[in-house]
């Protein structure tokens, strides 16, 4: 937006510039105008005024939706660095926001989830790069609400970890001690229930990844590449698109628009459109099981155990690693609603082959398929599902589990740090019931559930059921573990054994599954 000395209601051509302009208000002698066009022509023009120290939003989820051109024109662009870069995670190594930790582009992460990206986790544990870790849902919401004009919030997420008390490593020194921890959470009291406050986030600069976009700016998203490419659309003083495909105005129908142009300030034609898919995942029949190692049958077992869990009608939410399995295995005579906190619903069974679609995935970034009546919808969205209590039920892994029901099973400080992702969110749901699916044991043998957990929680007695390859458990508030069930061929002398805490057994129990 400039001034000059213009007579209102006429188009004029601005030499340097090379753009037509229409005079919009007089302001005394002088008016302001806008640019007609938000075309550039590259992205390396894109994004060549982003100065160095900027704080940068980075839509997409995994590899999905994510700004791939954008991206490659900051890793050719080495006057810009120092960047706070906010993503829900970091790609992989070499791919998407790893290229810019492969050149040092990156001062700070702040994100929900490091997953498989190695380098990532190498930066972080030797104090080479800062990351500030955050619930994958209170990170959509810090976006929207950043974009919205909204300083701070308060959310149920976190009470009782880490994330209210601080004490979560942002950067390690050389020799492993922690110079930067995170900072206790400033908390509130409503209707009786305790609450953490979260301070929003606006970006210098939003990068983002449209299906389609018109010239001005209004953008649809594809299936569930939509995801964070929709909040930090918003949040942006300053918003790059980077589109598929850029159709004249008047092509986009008002109510298929995702992101009105007026968050928008400039659009390229997407340069580089390679869609790699982070974990490609195909279907399995019944027969290529028996040929599976003897650890993935184990997993099959406990999973085929968990999805007897659902009942029809549910509307139900699989966490990453095995719990994704259960969609496989699911009654036929029965219909449930499978949600998945990168922004879809009515999630079915891994693709074949010829069904992989690289803008569909689950939150394990895995291909997957949908059902006739599913939809798409944003993350800020999703988890908005999420707290608002409409998710029945949810199926998600673990480290530890205590006997109280008190859930980790995101870090393993200074050693592993796969991130929070969703959990923490998803377990902080009071309506929620919550199934833990995981091995027994350790690979050392070790018990994983104990009186009390020794690793960083997720939640406070949250989990309500554990199935594991030896057994069921119920965790009955105020008393502690019920053994309910065992598995073929385990007995209760052998569950006690294995488990680091006491429990009682149920008269029923039985061998059934």
């Amino acid at each position: 937006m400039t001034s000059l000395f213009l007579k209102q209601g006429t188009r004029y051509c601005l030499p340097l510039a090379g753009k037509t302009f229409t005079c919009n208000r007089v302001l005394g002698t002088f008016v302001t105008y806008r640019s007609l066009s938000k075309l550039y022509p590259s992205a390396e023009k894109a994004v060549k005024d982003i100065p160095s120290g900027s704080t940068v939003l980075f839509g997409g989820f995994g590899l999905c939706g994510i700004p791939e051109s954008l991206i490659s024109a900051i890793s050719e662009n080495p006057r810009i660095s120092e960047l706070t870069a906010v993503s829900n995670n970091a790609g992989i190594d070499g791919v998407g926001l790893g290229k810019l930790l492969n050149t040092r582009q990156v001062k700070r992460m702040v994100a929900s989830y490091v997953g498989e990206n190695k380098e990532f986790a190498r930066q972080y544990l030797s104090g080479e790069l800062e990351v500030e870790l955050v619930p994958q849902g209170t990170l959509a919401e810090k976006i929207r609400s950043g974009g919205a004009g909204i300083p701070a919030f308060y959310t149920h997420t976190g009470i009782g970890t880490l994330v209210e008390t601080g004490g979560i490593p942002i950067k390690y020194a050389k020799n492993g001690d922690v110079e930067i921890f995170s900072q206790p959470h400033c908390t509130g009291v409503f209707d009786g229930k305790r609450y953490v406050m979260e301070e929003s986030i606006s970006g210098d600069y939003a990068l983002v990844k449209a299906w389609k976009a018109d010239e001005l700016g209004n953008l649809v998203f594809r299936a569930s590449a939509n995801n964070f490419n929709a909040p930090m659309a918003t949040a942006g003083k300053v918003t790059i698109v980077e589109a598929e495909e850029i159709v004249p105005v008047g092509e986009l129908k008002p109510d298929q628009i995702h992101i009105p142009g007026i968050h928008v300030h400039r659009i390229i034609k997407c340069e580089k459109n390679e869609k790699k898919i982070e974990k490609l995942t195909v279907r399995q029949d019944q027969a290529g099981e028996a040929g599976l190692p003897a650890a993935m049958q184990k997993r099959i077992r406990i999973i085929k155990r968990a999805a007897r869990e659902f009942k029809d009608g549910m509307y139900a939410n699989l966490g990453i690693g095995m719990p994704m399995l259960a969609s496989n295995y699911i009654d036929p005579g029965i219909t449930v609603y499978l949600q998945s906190e990168n922004g879809v619903l009515g999630l079915g069974p891994f693709p074949t082959r010829g069904e992989v679609d690289p803008d569909l995935i689950n939150a394990g970034k895995e291909t997957v398929t949908v059902l006739q009546g599913g939809s798409f919808f944003s993350s800020d969205v999703s988890f908005g599902m999420i707290r608002g209590n409409r998710i029945d039920m949810l199926v998600l892994g673990g480290m530890e589990v205590s006997q109280t029901g008190d859930l980790a099973n995101w870090i393993v400080p200074g050693k592993m740090v796969k991130g929070m992702g969703g959990a923490v969110d998803l377990v902080s749901a009071s309506g929620t019931r919550v199934v833990v699916t995981m091995d027994h044991c350790s690979k050392d043998g070790s018990p994983k559930i104990l009186k009390r957990c020794t690793l960083p929680l997720t939640g406070v007695e949250c989990v309500n059921r554990i199935i594991t390859d030896m057994c069921v458990f119920d965790v009955v508030p105020g008393k502690g573990l019920l053994l309910r069930e065992l598995a073929s061929g385990c007995s209760v002398d052998q569950v006690r054994a294995a488990t680091g805490c006491e429990f009682t057994v149920a008269s029923d129990v039985a061998e059934t599954f």
